[in-house]
């Protein structure tokens, strides 16, 4: 299994080989990203909670879910790359930043926004 060096390496050649870095700037990269999320949105739309939950029940339903969860991330991490971002260190400083926002003991079991504690 690749890391995220070979993963964004692996995209980066594969841009290469195809001469697409031409559109691959920052504001292309971040529509094609949203229209990725909304492709996933889209198989999610008219499931029960119960059917989202159990995906593994439609193999069909969930191997299109895992290509659309996959282009989702590769337009991320290409768009990461573009600019310069280093993904798993913004995850780290983010992941940081929300337990300040939403601390353990005072969201446990609350969806509340961070806003209204």
């Amino acid at each position: 299994m690749m890391d995220l060096e070979e993963i964004y390496g692996a995209i980066q050649a594969f841009a290469t080989e195809r001469d697409w870095d031409q559109y691959h700037n920052p504001k292309n990269l971040v529509m094609a990203l949203s229209v990725e999320a909304a492709e996933l949105v889209e198989e999610f739309q008219w499931l029960t909670p119960e059917q989202a939950e159990n995906l593994d029940e439609d193999p069909e339903r969930l191997a299109r879910v895992r290509d659309e969860i996959a282009d989702v991330a590769v337009y991320l991490i290409r768009l990461s790359g573009k600019l310069g971002i280093d993904m798993e260190g913004a995850i780290e400083q983010k992941m940081r930043k929300n337990a300040e926002k939403y601390p353990a003991e005072k969201v446990r079991g609350s969806a509340k926004k961070y806003t209204e504690y």
